[in-house]
């Protein structure tokens, strides 16, 4: 038996100096296809500033009756986040359910959550949301008795303080949960960061195509089964971190991660929930700023991506600009210039001039040297045998000669434990 499909009524408000508004609108509408929820109308008003009491006047609010039955719609979303008494004043005058543009993400992201981590990241964001908005939750909380004192309080704030108690003691128990899992989080990061491996970062506006130059760059330098992650045409698509290993031909290797989407006014519950998600991007060494260059409002997306980077603490990491969905607009691809890149994930084309791109900017700073390493300092030969790439070695009378590519920094752990050869010299990777 088929889900019957709830049809919704958008509304917004235009403050008249936003160009930027029809934009947002239609991103609601794409949010709430996203959730299943099919747009039964739109309306919209200019208004410098929300109405207080009910976010849109009181003849709006006649207005949206008449859509509400015209269309037989069951719920209203609202383009802002609602206050709590805005969202109970809405739902007492239209008799319907109301949703705000944070619940409405909210439950996508309840949706979409797959790992016990990202779904207790979610649950804890909407149970913050919920906690100030208790009384407006269609009257399911019975109204505050009269009176003054402990024994004249009525049944409705007995409730209320009840649930009240129960979701903080519940958000309690879900961080004290989700604080594990962050520790082996920060512990896996901690190898990752000991093995000197660069770390490159997907970030994005969501649907710019992440996940889809992910599998495109697995399959160009790691092909195998089990290797791909989730990929779809649809927001929100991906909301767990995945991290693949990528491994040129030369033997050099970087750590490729693909993060959750960036979307405008992305709720501040989610992004403190998800901050140890996130944090894998501000720790970065390099940033692709994957573009759906076929969107008329690229640019729109590329503002809020930045402005999400400077609030997670990311804004200083080196970028990468990747334009994806070449095959979709006007710009020609594959091409490279300074600060950018224009591919076709979908097409696979493109990805070789990318892969060039990462490489010149976090290897630059390798040095590329030949040393000797006495047979009493063994340990230092395995060191660099697992934190260096050993391009060969031959044993000799007094040691074994490495020639090794890596960073300054693996040298100077054991410096004075080998000898530098070739005149003593580390000369870069070019």
């Amino acid at each position: 038996m088929e889900r019957h499909k709830q049809k919704a009524i958008l509304i917004g408000i235009h403050p008249g100096n936003r160009s930027d508004f029809g934009y947002f609108m239609e991103e609601l509408a794409n949010l709430a296809a996203a959730a299943g929820i099919e747009e039964a109308g739109m309306l919209t008003q200019k208004l410098a500033r929300s109405n207080p009491s009910h976010y849109i006047g009181k003849g709006k609010i006649e207005e949206l009756l008449e859509l509400i039955e015209a269309h037989g719609a069951d719920l209203v979303i609202c383009n802002d986040e609602l206050t709590p008494s805005q969202l109970r004043n809405l739902e007492a005058a239209l008799d319907r359910t109301v949703m705000d543009r944070t619940a409405l993400i909210l439950a996508i992201f309840a949706e979409r959550a797959r790992t016990r981590e990202a779904q207790l990241q979610v649950e804890v964001a909407r149970l913050h949301y919920m906690l100030p908005r208790l009384v407006g939750l269609r009257e399911s909380l019975g109204r505050q008795g009269g009176g003054a004192g402990l024994k004249n309080r009525g049944a409705g704030e007995t409730k209320l303080e009840l649930d009240r108690r129960r979701i903080e003691e519940r958000i309690v128990m879900l961080q004290k949960e989700l604080e594990q899992l962050v520790s082996h989080r920060q512990t896996q990061r901690k190898k990752r960061r000991k093995t000197e491996v660069p770390v490159v970062c997907l970030v994005g506006y969501t649907n710019a195509g992440k996940s889809s130059l992910m599998n495109a760059m697995m399959e160009a330098h790691n092909p195998g089964p089990g290797k791909q992650v989730m990929a779809e045409d649809r927001l929100f698509a991906t909301l767990e971190t995945s991290v693949r290993s990528i491994r040129l031909q030369d033997r050099k290797s970087f750590l490729l991660t693909d993060t959750v989407g960036f979307v405008s006014q992305l709720p501040h519950h989610l992004v403190k929930a998800f901050r140890s998600t996130l944090e894998e991007v501000a720790e970065a060494d390099l940033l692709l700023h994957v573009v759906d260059s076929s969107s008329p409002v690229y640019e729109q997306q590329m503002a809020v991506t930045e402005e999400t980077l400077k609030e997670l603490g990311a804004d200083h990491i080196p970028k990468l600009i990747v334009y994806n969905k070449a095959d979709l607009s006007s710009l020609e691809f594959p091409s490279a210039d300074n600060g950018h890149v224009v591919i076709s994930a979908k097409l696979r084309a493109g990805i070789s001039e990318l892969t060039e791109q990462i490489r010149e900017r976090i290897f630059r700073h390798e040095v590329h040297c030949e040393l000797l390493v006495p047979y009493d300092q063994s340990h230092v030969a395995a060191y660099f045998n697992e934190f260096a790439r050993v391009r060969s070695i031959r044993y000799e009378a007094d040691g074994a000669r490495l020639t090794v590519e890596c960073p300054e920094s693996v040298l100077e752990r054991y410096r004075g434990s080998y000898i530098p050869l070739s005149d003593g010299q580390a000369y870069p990777d070019n």
